[in-house]
């Protein structure tokens, strides 16, 4: 394919770190633009994320109701979460999250897509996967706190979470690209001509 995204660095003059949290942390780099101009740049150093669409026999998705304190709602989403280990496998962090957070494991596991969520002011890549064939995990549940102790689950048809995207109901970044995305494939050259799960992540370059 000739249009696609492409991998490119402008060189840095100068860089800082000046705050680190939890998680993530802001960095300040001065950046040479084309014309020999240094602008400064602040963005959000992310560690990357895992997101799951797991689609039932019935053609339902599981979302989980969830508070989201900086934008002040409860969001419904996709199961979700950081690739905390560095060069962790993405889909064994995916199994993790859907077993966490819904209680439930997939036979079938396939990429339905990968995005940077907010490319302008931080780093954070995200790969969406499609897992299907799901049925209750076994062992003892895991124990959750904090917001996800308030979590609600449910199984939504597809395409009740597609209209709702498209009437502006549903906000959340992972849920949007992952319904849409998979309409998408389901109206054109269906599942099979998904990437396997194990493919590739230039993003996050991870061991098999």
């Amino acid at each position: 394919m000739g249009f696609q995204d492409t991998p490119e660095e402008w060189p840095v003059t100068a860089t800082e770190t000046p705050f680190r949290g939890n998680k993530t942390s802001v960095r300040t780099d001065d950046v040479a633009m084309p014309d020999g101009t240094v602008v400064r740049r602040d963005y959000q150093v992310h560690p990357g994320s895992v997101a799951v669409l797991a689609l039932d026999d019935e053609g339902r998705v599981l979302v989980l109701r969830q508070y989201r304190h900086p934008v002040r709602h409860k969001l419904w989403e996709i199961p979700a979460g950081l690739l905390d280990i560095p060069g962790e496998n993405p889909l064994h962090a995916a199994q993790r999250e859907l077993y966490e957070e819904a209680y439930v494991k997939a036979e079938d596991w396939r990429v339905l897509t990968d995005v940077y969520t907010t490319p302008g002011g931080c780093d954070e890549a995200v790969r969406i996967f499609l897992a299907r064939n799901i049925s209750e995990a076994d062992g003892e549940r895991f124990e959750v706190s904090e917001e996800e102790a308030d979590m609600e689950l449910a199984r939504v048809p597809l395409q009740d979470l597609v209209r709702g995207v498209l009437a502006g109901d549903l906000h959340n970044n992972c849920l949007v690209v992952g319904v849409l995305s998979l309409a998408a494939v389901l109206a054109g050259d269906g599942v099979e001509s998904l990437r396997p799960a194990e493919a590739p992540w230039p993003a996050r370059p991870f061991e098999a």
